[in-house]
């Protein structure tokens, strides 16, 4: 019984902390959210007031009906196609490479793998200087669609999907791998007919995280704009940055751009929210 009561204590306690951060976490959203349909005479008047007195869309209506001098839709079209490009083109390469190490049984695997995953360590900000040489390199700054390149190509050596797909794929019990063997199919038929239908939910983990890296990235595509120099170059993170400048009094306006910003990524997870968990719950750390 005083065991009950103390598991039971317990779970109180982390109810009330978990949503004491909950509620400090929530705060600064639903204050931008507020913000956001608030007067420029509000904003300026009831800074920290969190529910608008007299709400009004105005500050959107503003944001797309200024298109030449802020082009959001243009902006949000940008950023859409690069980061579905780049998390189609990483699930496929980090799903490959997640076959290699945890199905195909290869000397110095688990060794190489080890090492991969240790450059997760490396800060991303000291790859900067290779990456922007090599995109240099390649001829795709200041060439049209290719600058696009830029901005796609150099994130997709990430490990993190790597790892998350890899511990899912490496719980599938072998004997399904040996069956498929048995029947014929070479490892190429194995990947795409066995492997990649049962690790769907993993694939759905990685391409989230993917795609809102890419989605909310902001400093490589900021140094790739600086030189392109084109306003209708930028990805809507880089865009945001660039309205608030020292002559930009429209905070209402600015915000939201920040609100209609976060709303691709949440519509993405409200579709694949099923799947991720499944996927979470499955992805052991068996080595």
């Amino acid at each position: 019984m005083a065991i009950r009561s103390s598991v039971r204590r317990r779970k109180r306690v982390a109810f009330w902390v978990l949503l004491v951060l909950s509620i400090v976490w929530m705060l600064p959203l639903v204050w931008a959210i507020g913000t956001s349909f608030k007067s420029a005479e509000e904003i300026t008047n009831n800074v920290l007031g969190i529910i608008p007195m007299n709400a009004t869309f105005k500050n959107y209506q503003d944001l797309f009906a200024d298109v030449s001098q802020y082009p959001i839709l243009r902006w949000m079209a940008n950023s859409f196609i690069i980061a579905s490009l780049h998390t189609a083109l990483y699930l496929v390469i980090a799903s490959a490479a997640a076959y290699a190490f945890s199905i195909l049984r290869w000397k110095y695997r688990n060794l190489v793998f080890g090492i991969l995953i240790t450059t997760m360590m490396i800060p991303s900000v000291a790859n900067i200087i290779p990456l922007f040489s090599m995109v240099v390199n390649f001829g795709w700054l200041n060439d049209g669609w290719r600058s696009f390149l830029a901005l796609i190509i150099p994130g997709l050596g990430g490990v993190f999907g790597l790892f998350i797909i890899r511990q899912f794929f490496i719980n599938i019990p072998r004997e399904v791998v040996e069956s498929a063997r048995i029947d014929g199919l070479s490892d190429l038929g194995i990947f795409f007919r066995i492997i990649f239908p049962l690790g769907k939910s993993a694939l759905m983990v990685a391409g989230l995280f993917a795609f809102m890296g890419s989605w909310n990235d902001y400093l490589w595509p900021s140094i790739i704009g600086s030189v392109v120099m084109d306003p209708n170059f930028l990805t809507l993170q880089t865009g945001l940055a660039s309205m608030q400048s020292s002559n930009n009094y429209e905070y209402g306006k600015t915000m939201a751009a920040a609100i209609i910003s976060i709303i691709p990524v949440i519509i993405v997870y409200m579709f694949v929210q099923d799947k991720i968990i499944e996927g979470v719950s499955h992805t052991g750390l068996k080595g």
